[in-house]
């Protein structure tokens, strides 16, 4: 065929934008970047609000914004503030200074105060109505009109400070009003555009005997804004922290740089991995790679999306997911060489038939995602939110740029007669002009059917051994698995240090001293030593107890707190998350194909989910709220293996004309595995890999994200080559399906046909 160069020319062109790029935005889009707690440092909070006075109601909006108020006091960037159900709201901020008082400023009850230019107090809050100021208009100007409780006194505030004269007569309302706060200087703040603590300053003309309003150059946003504001002191609440995480600003600096680390030599090892086994393709798709990684940052950054440490774990697994859909299409491109198609056919051939296998695999993962975001809360919406995009980047940049390059470099004729640039030697393909046929597969061929009781077997020795041990665990007291806080309830302290080493001995010895001996302690590498006890430890011990090691390690340590009420919940929300995941990627496999590939899936998710909790209960490792994350990944994962070996045995049967015979069902499901072993088994390795990097080398702080991940990894590819199609096996040869009726053929229209030279 006539060879294109201008098209070679497109595909230098459209790798050239996307490295300048890169290189142009790179210093913009890490600026942008907003970084969560677990990185940088700060707290997250979850407080109860209950009324004060019994019988009271609790206004979540106007608690919100006087948290808001406070907030912005601090001087903290973009904090996170949601409110949850209907009395708790989760407050989370990154990056703060001095933690210890901006957790207690956040944690008082919301005092609203009036005073006069000299800061003198003239009323509380309980001067006005409860919930007594509201949005209202006078001459179509927004304002916030104010319901007086004591008519009398209000008169003779407003008296007296109009008494005062021109410039003087302010009436200033604070909330949360310290000693040494002045208007004086917060009027400069007002003056320059800063945030002062105070939230309005009324000039009084004239005694005021009942309800009165606020009027100023007011936006209808800013009048609503205030008139919350002021509900917010005029409504007394008592907010309860039922929930905290707490982590020093060093040990996120130091997480950030070894996770970091260890998810760029992992994506390097995924880039390497490519181009060795796909040659050319594989070069396309490490520039594909490149284009995702700054797709993610870009979006992430123009989102304002928090990256925590969950999220680097799902971006680096997503590394994994992406390349994997390169994968199924260049294995599809070399199978199709193999059978002496010409190169432009071979791809365009392969791309055709990979598109269902990458489309559900990555649809039945986005539902996952999209199921974390909605029901999950912390570290699993972070997740979540990274999965989501994975999802999509991977649609858009493989569906989409990846196949745009190939075909460009495929269509511009440079390839031709060069199988070897797909990683296809010449004597590997069929001479069709001699008549040959194809000879080679890229694979031995195994009975995979009959290999499935191995690995069967170990799964069930594995799960029984964890049972064992769960069951005399349990009769011992120590629990059937080690709940980690988040499911348990209790305290998780994180004692570390800026180089100094850290014993286990001396954290227990401090801990002794303060009265606490029922704490338990796992060193987390040099100089960090985790604590941790199943008392819920209330506020004021947890400032004594930091205090302590803060002086003596120079680092004030994180803590997590979980009561016995939020570790419940956690749970339950647990199982109803990964059921709603179960059934409704199930619902899209039934719908998808038959309802024997949904059920066959439905076992592998079972074993994979027994096999990781096995594997925490053999090991004793913590299970925290993390491993859903976890579960529910794998989950994505293991359906994704599953879906490309179903996707051929579904081919394979529309095929196979007349009734299929067990043997022949047999025969399906091992031609299947043999053409899709080599698919999953580097699908695998590109999702491994990254994970291995991260195991290796990352925070101890994801080790029991990332070991769980790993181990849920082997499983799930274990469980979608023998498994899942051994239960399909099972199904099909005991069960037959409902033969499609066909409909019936109107013999008399047919009579009514003639064909030439034929019946006429």
């Amino acid at each position: 065929m006539k060879k294109n160069k201008s098209k070679l020319y497109w595909l230098g062109g459209i790798i050239a934008v996307i490295f300048a790029l890169v290189c142009l935005t790179f210093s913009s889009i890490k600026g942008g970047l907003n970084l969560g707690l677990d990185l940088r440092g700060g707290f997250e909070i979850l407080y109860e609000v209950t009324p004060l006075n019994e019988g009271g109601s609790v206004d979540m909006t106007a608690v919100t914004n006087s948290i808001q108020k406070r907030v912005n006091v601090l001087g903290v960037n973009e904090p996170q503030i949601t409110v949850e159900g209907e009395n708790r709201v989760r407050v989370q901020l990154a990056g703060i200074s001095d933690q210890e008082s901006a957790r207690q400023m956040l944690g008082t009850t919301a005092i609203l105060t009036f005073r006069d230019i000299n800061d003198n107090e003239l009323a509380d809050s309980s001067i006005v109505q409860e919930g007594g100021a509201s949005l209202a208009y006078q001459d179509g100007r927004p304002i916030v009109s104010l319901k007086i409780k004591d008519a009398n006194k209000f008169g003779e505030i407003t008296k007296a400070v109009a008494a005062k004269g021109s410039g003087q007569n302010l009436m200033v309302i604070w909330l949360d009003w310290e000693e040494g706060d002045s208007y004086a200087e917060e009027s400069h703040k007002a003056a320059a555009g800063e945030e002062t603590k105070y939230i309005s300053a009324a000039s009084v003309n004239y005694e005021i005997n009942g309800d009165c309003i606020i009027q100023g150059s007011f936006t209808e946003a800013e009048a609503r804004t205030l008139a919350n504001l002021i509900n917010s002191g005029s409504l007394p609440v008592k907010m309860t922290e039922i929930s905290s995480n707490v982590v020093s600003a060093q040990y996120g600096a130091d997480a950030l740089q070894k996770t970091a680390l260890a998810g760029a030599i992992g994506i390097l090892a995924v880039l390497l991995f490519m181009i060795y086994l796909f040659r050319v393709p594989g070069i396309i798709s490490g520039v594909m790679l490149v284009a995702y990684l700054w797709a993610i940052f870009a979006l992430y950054s123009a989102m304002g999306a928090v990256f925590t440490l969950p999220g680097i774990g799902a971006l680096v697994l997503g590394v994994g997911m992406t390349v994997d859909a390169n994968i199924i299409t260049y294995e599809r491109i070399k199978q199709e060489l193999y059978k002496g198609h010409p190169i432009r056919n071979a791809a365009a051939e392969g791309q055709k038939l990979s598109f269902s296998s990458i489309f559900d695999a990555q649809f039945t993962t986005l539902l996952a995602g999209l199921i974390m975001y909605i029901w999950g809360n912390g570290a699993v919406k972070g997740f979540a939110t990274m999965l989501i995009i994975t999802v999509a980047m991977t649609m858009i940049l493989n569906v989409g740029l990846s196949r745009l390059m190939l075909n460009l470099l495929v269509d511009s004729g440079a390839c031709d007669g060069k199988p070897e640039w797909f990683g296809v030697k010449k004597d590997q393909i069929p001479d069709l002009k001699k008549g040959q046929e194809q000879f080679y597969f890229g694979h031995k061929k195994y009975d995979y059917m009959h290999l499935a009781k191995y690995p069967m077997c170990a799964s069930l020795i594995v799960i029984g051994l964890a049972l064992i041990l769960s069951v005399f665990n349990g009769a011992r007291g120590n629990g059937f698995m080690n709940l980690g806080i988040d499911f348990a309830s209790g305290t998780k302290l994180t004692v570390s240090s800026e180089g100094m080493p850290v014993f286990v001995e001396d954290v227990s010895k401090e801990l002794e001293a303060l009265g606490y001996s029922n704490f338990h302690y796992q060193m987390s590498g040099d100089n960090a030593v985790y604590a941790t006890t199943k008392e819920s430890i209330d506020t004021e011990s947890l400032s004594k107890i930091k205090e302590v090691f803060t002086e003596k390690y120079g680092v004030e340590p994180g803590d997590n707190v979980v009561t016995p009420v939020v570790g419940k919940e956690l749970i339950r929300n647990a199982v109803i998350l990964t059921l709603v995941a179960w059934i409704a990627m199930l619902a899209y496999i039934a719908f998808r194909f038959e309802w024997d590939y949904s059920v066959s899936c439905l076992v592998a998710l079972i074993h994979d989910v027994l096999i990781t909790l096995s594997a925490f209960a053999i090991l004793r490792l913590e299970v925290n709220i993390e491993l859903i994350s976890v579960l529910l990944t794998i989950i994505g994962y293991s359906i994704n293996n599953s879906i490309v070996v179903f996707d051929r045995v579904r081919e394979t049967v529309r095929n196979t004309p007349g009734k299929i015979s067990a043997n022949q069902y047999l025969g399906i499901v091992n031609d299947s595995l043999n053409k899709t072993f080599l698919m999953s088994l580097y699908s695998s390795v590109s999702t491994i890999l990254p994970v291995i990097c991260l195991l290796a080398m990352g925070s101890n702080s994801i080790f029991t994200f990332t070991f769980a991940m790993f181990i849920g990894m082997i499983a799930g590819t274990l469980s979608s080559m023998f498994l899942a199609p051994s239960v399909w096996y099972y199904i099909r040869t005991h069960y037959t399906p409902k033969a499609k009726k066909e409909k019936k053929q109107n013999k008399e229209a047919l009579d009514e046909y003639t064909f030439k030279g034929i019946n006429a």
